[in-house]
């Protein structure tokens, strides 16, 4: 149980900063721990006090009559590293620090929690937070925590990084009648990371749902494997802080610039069946959904509405988050015209008009949920002078509980419709107070439904021909960081691809205008001059490129003309010579690349390339390893897709042939520890084939590997 069995089940609780004071934090841990029931025993810790809430007080946690389970440290930050010390002298199984004043506060604190990871190295002592709220079991009856309130019991573990948040998405739970089997605040995760809290709560067969609020996270190479395993019999939901970061400003490449940080993370969760949700309330509204109702098997939704502007609302929604409203069939349509009022809308949405009543909205719903076309349903009641919310409710719970289908309900407005809410509480339906939600939450259902399938889908083998010469890669890299030049040049670039099976068009390198030519001679023409400069990255921008050209004369020509063009783009920088290479014709350009992230290591980049690159951002993320069905996933969520799939019978390739080469370049990435970013910018399609006719690999001592 990764030792932290004792920390989530204890038989004995110090609190060290146990306080009589009300309104401190030692105060609130003793209230929480005694009043919650708890049936183990509480030693309040504190060498100023003699006895806190009637119970004698201990100087030290060392003067206990016996060995703890659980150690709550609620003092300044200052002393924590020494109480620390004093808990591992006393054998403690696991400490909780809810102080704040570590790494939160910078260098001085972070200092604190580097000197308590070392007295707690291999000792087996598991340490919650610093800067941590606690955590709560309402199975158990322990609220280790100093939270205002407590958490009804339920099935849904709950981790957050954000203290501050745990007591507002408590309160929220409360009102909504949301449970916990565990409410755990992880705070500043010192030796305790989402991985371990994963694979604990793995072991609760209780459990039905995790949702995680996060900002970060470490150890993102276990997080992977962890969320992978438990995904794939149970949700994992995040919310994730921090969508917007200016990161990609320093990045070399298009790549670099295109791949931010959170499109990794969203990668990443995709990659490990993770849904992730937009905000807090959706965190708890999808994992109860997930948790109560059938997931979909499809996009396609119908929705109910006795109003007609919530059903417009809806049906922008349902566009908006990337699903479908359902066609109905003729069958059902004449089902509903013999249950609805001559003057039904006659479509999805289907409005059953603002006098109807409850029997009118069950007929309805009935058709719908035995129809073909439809995955799932949402029903709107928007409260009118005849409605009857409460009853509505009651046989729209009816009727779904019968149903293998998806039901949603959106009783809309407050206290009118509140008793209906509580009667959809009750029976377990998920009710969301707009449309917008209703249908988001729908999204979300169906993104974890095409998460799993990703995860259990067998992919094609695929040989990926001869092996590469590592030996001859790495002399390549090694020439370059001789003279200390990180970005390769395009000839060494394509000829390292080249060693993995990444098709390119031939190029070789001139030093003077007169080479330029006899290699010009040797290719045939057309020809693409290119300058070759460890300065200049963005050959386009400097206006350092020549392309078609179609005789020697225009050779030497374009050579003068594009390295005269370099040095005044960049007056420092050294003109080593141009690249020389054969004229690909094609009017469809992709990009591939790969970045080095700070956090998950490696990443693949893939979408419409060119010019085109940054001004579309037709762009998808995966991470490596690749194989067949993860490439064609990464390939299939680009907008570009649908042209080389063969729209309108234009650009059509060879799709096996696209995905080989994203799985052959996500293992060069993986062999070379060197390589920072690559850009295979473009590759164009020719005749239903792909040359990569532009590269650039940037490389650097070591990569981080996510671990």
């Amino acid at each position: 149980m990764n030792g932290l069995d004792k920390l989530f089940n204890p038989e004995s609780i110090a609190v060290i900063g146990a306080s009589n004071q009300k309104g401190s934090v030692g105060f609130s841990l003793m209230k929480n721990l005694i009043g919650s029931g708890y049936k183990g025993t509480v030693y309040p810790v504190n060498p100023n006090r003699k006895n806190v809430m009637g119970i004698q007080c201990h100087k030290s946690i060392t003067d206990l009559p016996e060995e703890i389970d659980l150690a709550i440290i609620a003092t300044p930050s200052f002393i924590v590293p020494s109480l620390v010390r004093e808990c591992v002298s006393a054998k403690t199984k696991s400490a909780i620090i809810v102080s704040s004043g570590f790494g939160e506060i910078g260098k001085k604190g972070q200092e604190l929690e580097r000197e308590i990871a070392s007295i707690v190295r291999g000792t087996g002592m598991r340490v919650l937070g610093p800067n941590c709220l606690g955590f709560i079991r309402p199975d158990k009856k322990i609220n280790a925590s100093f939270a205002t309130r407590n958490a009804l019991p339920g099935k849904m573990a709950l981790i957050s990084q954000s203290g501050a948040l745990c007591s507002s998405i408590l309160d929220w739970a409360i009102k909504q009648n949301v449970g916990f089997k565990y409410f755990i605040s992880v705070g500043s995760m010192l030796n305790i990371n989402f991985a371990d809290l994963i694979e604990f709560i793995e072991q609760d067969k209780d459990v039905e749902s995790i949702a995680i609020y996060m900002e970060t996270i470490k150890d993102a190479k276990r997080f992977m494997d962890a969320a992978i395993r438990f995904s794939k019999s149970k949700p994992i939901i995040v919310a994730k802080s921090g969508r917007f970061n200016e990161s990609a400003k320093a990045a070399i490449s298009h790549t670099g610039s295109m791949a931010g940080n959170d499109a990794v993370f969203e990668a990443a969760f995709r990659r490990a069946g993770i849904v992730r949700v937009e905000s807090v309330q959706d965190l708890l509204g999808c994992a109860k959904a997930l948790a109560g109702q059938p997931l979909p098997k499809g996009n396609r939704l119908a929705i109910i509405t006795n109003a007609g502007g919530p059903g417009v609302m809806a049906t922008d929604a349902v566009i908006k988050n990337g699903c479908r409203i359902a066609a109905l069939s003729n069958e059902a349509m004449a089902k509903l015209d013999r249950v609805l009022p001559k003057h039904w809308s006659r479509n999805n949405p289907i409005d059953v008009l603002g006098d109807a009543p409850p029997e009118r909205y069950g007929k309805a719903l009935n058709v719908v949920l035995k129809e073909k076309n439809v995955d799932g349903v949402i029903v709107i009641l928007s409260p009118q002078a005849i409605t009857r919310p409460a009853e509505v409710a009651k046989i729209v719970a009816e009727q779904a509980e019968k149903s293998k289908k998806t039901v949603l309900g959106c009783w809309m407005g407050e206290s009118f419709v509140e008793p209906a809410r509580e009667v959809l509480r009750k029976k377990g339906l998920p009710s969301y107070r707009t449309p917008e939600k209703a249908v988001r939450v729908f999204s979300y259902m169906n993104s974890y439904r095409e998460n799993i399938a990703n995860l259990y889908e067998k992919p094609k083998e695929i040989e990926l021909g001869s092996k590469p010469s590592k030996k001859r890669i790495r002399a390549i890299f090694d020439k370059n960081l001789a003279r200390k030049n990180r970005v390769l040049d395009e000839v060494d670039s394509k000829e390292i691809l080249e060693e993995y099976g990444i098709p390119v068009n031939k190029t070789v390198f001139a030093a003077n205008a007169k080479d330029a030519v006899k290699q010009a001679r040797l290719l045939g023409f057309p020809i693409a001059l290119k300058v070759v400069s460890d300065e200049i990255t963005h050959k386009t921008d400097a206006n350092a490129v020549s392309l078609n050209l179609a005789s020697e004369k225009e050779v030497q020509n374009a050579f003068k003309k594009i390295t005269s063009n370099a040095r005044k783009a960049a007056p420092n920088a050294k003109i080593r010579g141009v690249s020389v290479q054969k004229m690909v014709a094609g009017s469809l350009e992709l990009i591939l690349g790969s970045k080095n992230d700070s956090v998950f290591g490696p990443v693949i980049l893939f979408g419409m390339g060119g010019v085109a690159t940054e001004l579309f951002q037709d762009k998808s993320i995966g991470l490596p390893p690749l194989n067949q069905t993860l490439a064609k996933n990464i390939i299939r969520r680009t907008k570009v897709y649908k042209l080389l799939a063969g729209y309108r019978k234009k650009f059509k390739i060879n799709l096996l042939e696209l995905e080989k080469i994203l799985i052959a370049f996500s293992q060069f990435v993986l062999d070379f520890p060197e390589i920072q970013e690559i850009d295979l910018n473009p590759i164009i399609v020719s005749k239903g084939k792909l040359y990569a006719v532009d590269a650039r690999i940037v490389i650097g001592n070591q990569r981080n590997t996510g671990k």
